[in-house]
């Protein structure tokens, strides 16, 4: 049984047809090509939607990219940030200080006539007028060792203020269902005592 594929090209457009059979179902047809025969405005219509359906694909594929680069950049601009914290929580950390720094309390940075910078407890207002060195910053010492300039303490405040609240609310939730770390190990939860007793048996 012969089969024949029609090509046309319709607008600078390929119109592919589905493949010609003089026996379908192995009748033999008295005229395949009057049974098979498309009229010029259907090849125009099936050129348009081609078109169409190539044009709709590159506009999602254009979509799509500019999402993923929006979100490279994105990221790429929090390495960068991540990148020059990093370097200025390390210069914090190695410029001069008499005293033992706590994590919690706020320090405050300051450069000497001679160029060294050195951090101090004492604030501007503190020092008043007679304060020979130039204030640089004040920065608060965190428990992660990180430092948060004296500007953003109270959002990183919010920040932490919300992701216990979020701690919080999921323990919660799993006490209320039963989850414990005995649930999720698979292990039994007894008393101390029995434990060990039943290691020693």
């Amino acid at each position: 049984m012969a089969l024949t594929q029609e090509t046309n090209k319709v607008n600078d457009v390929t119109v592919q047809l589905v493949e010609r059979s003089g026996a379908p179902g192995g009748v033999q047809l008295v005229n395949s090509h009057n049974a098979h025969k498309s009229s010029p405005v259907d090849l125009v219509n099936l050129a348009q939607q081609i078109q169409k359906g190539n044009e709709f694909i590159r506009a999602n594929a254009i979509n799509k990219l500019t999402v993923i680069a929006d979100q490279i950049k994105y990221l790429q601009d929090q390495a960068r940030k991540v990148l020059e914290e990093s370097h200025r929580d390390g210069m914090l950390h190695h410029v001069a200080c008499n005293i033992v720094k706590k994590p919690g309390h706020v320090y405050y940075l300051y450069k000497k006539p001679t160029g060294q910078d050195f951090l101090s407890i004492i604030s501007p207002e503190e020092w008043g007028p007679t304060c020979s060195n130039d204030f640089i910053g004040a920065f608060r010492l965190e428990h992660d060792q990180s430092w948060t300039p004296i500007e953003n303490v109270e959002k990183r405040d919010m920040e932490i203020q919300l992701m216990e609240k979020i701690i919080g609310t999921h323990r919660d939730l799993s006490k209320q269902a039963g989850i414990t770390f005995s649930t999720l190990t698979g292990t039994s939860e007894g008393k101390p005592d029995e434990k060990l007793a039943l290691s020693q048996s």
